[in-house]
């Protein structure tokens, strides 16, 4: 009762600070908003309210074509209370329900299929099927406003296995054709342009702190921040390219930019993206956390817009992590940058790009593990034990023993990577953070940590550990704070 007082009040104020943490539907018109809405507010007694737009989708209401559903920012209803529910979720959006079942998606997570359903109604209102299908869409619809592909692109790019089931659906549940919705006729596409989609957010976002982070970071050849963007080459679908994010302060969203990536994976690179830029992040929930901590409340004052950095690809953040064990950030992004011009492999800039190629320096790939599992270092400035370190993740990593992509339970997967001769808690929790988004993941041995928070003397980790525990689930963002409180080190 206490929480239908609050979204009413929310509603009924248009609280912008709201919108996305809860979804309005209306009866009488069979359709559901965000409470941001400006449409004439309808009367509570004709109102519902849905912890997620699939939960409404479920429910047999069609999204709103005034305030676009598919627009909100997204700080999910379950952020934070389940994991399996967040490992089941990042699931999806690989595509998990594409070809196989609900049956399938739980023995993943090592769940029943019971259990499964039970969860995603408990935080989502809504079961994974219905999730799924909501996200598609919604994206499909994001797609026909902000870009210009043509229709068979759009139901490509959403997963749609036709254009005809994607007219289908799309019809059923907005009531109108995919065409009609389109607010140009102007459908002229040039294959040489990037494909872009926008991400709202919620605010504040620390972009400069993001784009700091990632600059320090950013391994020579892959990485580069360019004119207040960041840009790397990846390899999707076994197609090389380039993704760069650009911030919009004034519309409060990421510009995602896709060189040379098919329509094809579209999906999945942005919901990814959406990881990398942590942009779901429940600002207001962390915050309530850790303000209560004397000096995380003074830090949080100064930067409420904390995000934690995600990782492209968990093998080469892992690598990088390694390479970092007990020197500089400057020194390791030497040396991940002398692996990468003589490992990786070399790629030319997309179409899209050639413009902008005598200021860019993306020129790699960066190496496959099973490339590093038989490197030898040699002549890098790489010590001897860590290059061996290296090469047995990248032999875990090969033969499937280590796998990042299915999204395993993260404590079980820090114990399976510290099994690893080499790999210690603190580089297990750092990809943790990272590379699995775990929000609780928290690197105590860090020696950026034990400094910012005067824990640096005998038994420091210990007390860290001890004192973090009021931290939870949010001791990654604390972290961030703290490295960021000591100009960015650590990582």
């Amino acid at each position: 009762m206490q929480q239908h007082k609050v979204y009413e009040r929310a509603r009924l104020s248009r609280d912008a600070r709201f919108d996305g943490k809860f979804f309005v539907g209306v009866r009488t018109t069979g359709i559901y908003c965000r409470p941001v809405c400006p449409a004439v507010a309808p009367k509570s007694k004709n109102v519902a309210y849905f912890p997620s737009a699939a939960a409404a989708s479920e429910a047999g209401l069609r999204p709103c074509l005034r305030c676009r559903p598919e627009c909100a920012p997204g700080t999910p209803a379950w952020s934070g209370t389940s994991t399996t529910v967040r490992r089941g979720l990042r699931l999806i959006a690989n595509g998990a329900l594409d070809d196989g079942s609900i049956e399938d998606l739980a023995a993943r997570l090592g769940v029943t299929s019971r259990h499964l359903r039970r969860l995603f109604t408990k935080h989502l209102g809504a079961s994974p099927l219905t999730v799924a299908h909501t996200q598609r869409l919604h994206f499909a619809k994001r797609l026909i406003d902000q870009t210009k592909l043509p229709m068979n692109h759009v139901a490509i790019a959403a997963g749609y296995g036709s254009t005809r089931r994607f007219n289908d659906t799309f019809r059923k549940t907005y009531g109108r054709s995919p065409r009609e919705l389109r607010k140009s006729s102007d459908e002229v596409f040039d294959q040489n342009t990037a494909l872009s989609v926008r991400l709202p957010y919620r605010k504040p976002f620390d972009w400069a702190g993001m784009l700091g982070f990632l600059t320090g970071r950013a391994t020579p050849g892959v990485e580069q921040v360019y004119e207040g963007a960041y840009l790397r080459t990846v390899s999707v679908a076994g197609q090389p390219g380039v993704v760069e994010f650009r911030h919009d302060e004034r519309d409060a969203s990421i510009r995602v930019l896709l060189h040379g990536i098919a329509t094809t994976t579209m999906f999945q690179v942005v919901q990814h993206v959406r990881e990398i830029l942590d942009v779901d992040a429940p600002l207001a929930d962390i915050g309530d956390v850790l303000s209560a901590d004397k000096q995380l409340r003074v830090l949080l004052r100064d930067n409420p817009g904390v995000r934690v950095p995600g990782a492209w690809d968990g093998f080469e953040l892992t690598v990088r992590a390694v390479l970092g064990q007990q020197i500089s950030v400057k020194a390791a992004t030497t040396l991940a940058g002398r692996i990468v011009r003589r490992y990786g492999q070399p790629v030319a800039l997309p179409a899209s790009l050639a413009q902008a190629s005598d200021d860019l320096t993306l020129t790699h790939l960066f190496p496959t593990a099973a490339k590093l599992a038989r490197a030898r270092f040699n002549d890098i400035g790489l010590i001897s034990s860590r290059a061996e370190t290296i090469r047995r993740v990248a032999s875990a990593v090969s033969r499937g023993e280590i796998d990042f992509e299915q999204a395993d339970d993260p404590e079980t997967f820090c114990q399976q990577l510290m099994t690893i001769r080499g790999i210690g808690a603190w580089t297990a929790e750092y990809v943790a953070m990272r590379a699995l988004k775990f929000p609780d993941a928290f690197p105590a041995a860090d020696l950026g940590l034990l400094k910012a928070t005067g824990c640096d003397g005998r038994n420091g980790a210990a007390m860290l550990k001890k004192r973090a525990e009021s931290w939870r689930p949010w001791r990654a963002y604390a972290a961030l704070l703290l490295w960021n409180s000591l100009s960015g080190s650590g990582g």
